[in-house]
C-alpha cells in the first residue's frame, strides 16, 4: 500500500492513500493546485516525514503521527465546511462513545473523539436539513474548540512542552508568544480573554449584552450621520466586541455565527433597492 505526502501551498501538508478522493473530491483541489512531496510503502517512515515537512514549511504540526491515528470507523462524511454523522442526534452520543479515539482530517486540522470533544459536539450538533437521520457540526468551529481546549484535559503548559501548536483561527490571526512558543490567536480570542479576565462571562448575561449592543449601534449610527470616520471605526469595533461576548454568553462563538450567516446568504440572489439589497 502506497502512502503519499501532499502539499497544498499556504494551507497544509498531509498524508493520504488516495489523492483523488482525499485532496480533490473531499477538499476540492485540482491536480495543479497541490503537489506530492514524497511517497512510500512504509507507513512509519511516511508518518515521520509528514511531521518533518510540516515543521519545515511552518504549518501546524499534527498532534499524533499518521500511523497512530484511529481512522473513520463510523462512516462520517467530511466536506470542506462540515462533518456529518450517520445517525440522528438522539443516537449520536452513544455512537461517539463507541468510537472514542477516532480521528479524521478537515481543512482546519485533525479532529479526535474524546470525552471532552463529545461534550462540544453534542452542544453544537445540528440536524441535517435534508435528512433527519443525519446530523452535522461545522469544521471550523470544531477546530477552533481544539485551538482553545485540550481534548485530553492536559494543561496548556503541557502542550507547550510537547511543542503542540494550536491551529490558526478565523479572521485576523495575531502572533502571540507564550513561554517562548509562537501561538496563533485571533482578535476574537483576545476579546474573549479580555472579557474572561474581567469576569464578564462569570457575572454577565445575554440581556445586558444585548442592551449594550443597541447602545453601541446607536453610537455608530450617530457617527455615520456626523461623517466622523474615526468614531465610525470605533463604533463598529465596539459592536464586534459586544457581539463576540454576546455569542459566548449564548453558548456559541462569533466565528460559528458568522459562518452560519455566510452559508445562509452566499447563494442568495436579489437586487439593490434604495441602498439595500433585497433578496428574491
Amino acid at each position: 500500500m502506497t502512502y503519499y505526502i501532499y502539499h497544498i501551498p499556504g494551507k497544509k501538508i498531509g498524508v493520504t492513500r488516495d489523492l483523488k478522493k482525499r485532496v480533490e473530491e473531499q477538499q476540492g483541489y485540482e491536480p495543479g493546485e497541490y503537489s506530492i512531496l514524497m511517497k512510500s510503502d512504509n507507513i512509519s517512515y511516511i508518518s515521520e516525514q509528514e511531521i518533518y515537512w510540516q515543521k519545515q514549511f511552518g504549518y501546524r504540526v499534527d498532534d499524533e503521527p499518521y500511523n497512530e491515528l484511529k481512522f473513520n470507523k463510523m462512516n462520517i462524511n467530511v466536506t470542506e465546511q462540515t462533518t456529518t454523522f450517520p445517525c440522528p442526534i438522539n443516537k449520536l452520543k452513544g455512537r461517539l462513545m463507541d468510537n472514542k479515539g477516532m480521528t479524521w482530517e478537515t481543512e482546519h486540522g485533525n479532529c479526535v473523539i474524546t470525552d471532552e470533544s463529545i461534550k462540544w459536539i453534542m452542544k453544537n450538533v445540528v440536524t441535517s436539513k435534508y435528512n433527519s437521520e443525519r446530523c452535522y457540526v461545522y469544521n471550523k468551529a470544531f477546530a477552533r474548540w481544539f485551538d482553545n481546549n485540550d481534548p485530553y484535559q492536559t494543561t496548556l503548559a503541557d502542550l507547550h512542552m510537547k511543542e503542540k501548536y494550536p491551529r490558526t483561527g478565523a479572521l485576523a490571526p495575531t502572533g502571540v508568544r507564550q513561554n517562548g512558543v509562537h501561538i496563533e490567536k485571533t482578535h476574537f480570542d483576545l476579546i474573549r480573554e479580555w472579557a474572561s479576565k474581567r469576569n464578564l462571562y462569570k457575572h454577565g448575561d445575554p440581556k445586558t449584552q444585548a442592551l449594550k449592543l443597541v447602545e453601541e449601534v446607536g453610537e455608530t449610527c450617530r457617527a455615520i450621520l456626523k461623517g466622523n470616520h474615526s468614531d465610525i471605526e470605533d463604533g463598529i469595533g465596539d459592536c464586534v466586541v459586544v457581539l463576540t461576548n454576546l455569542a459566548h454568553l449564548c453558548d456559541t462563538d462569533i466565528e460559528h455565527c458568522i459562518e452560519s450567516a455566510y452559508n445562509e446568504i452566499k447563494d442568495r440572489t436579489g437586487k439593490m433597492n434604495n441602498g439595500t439589497f433585497k433578496k428574491d
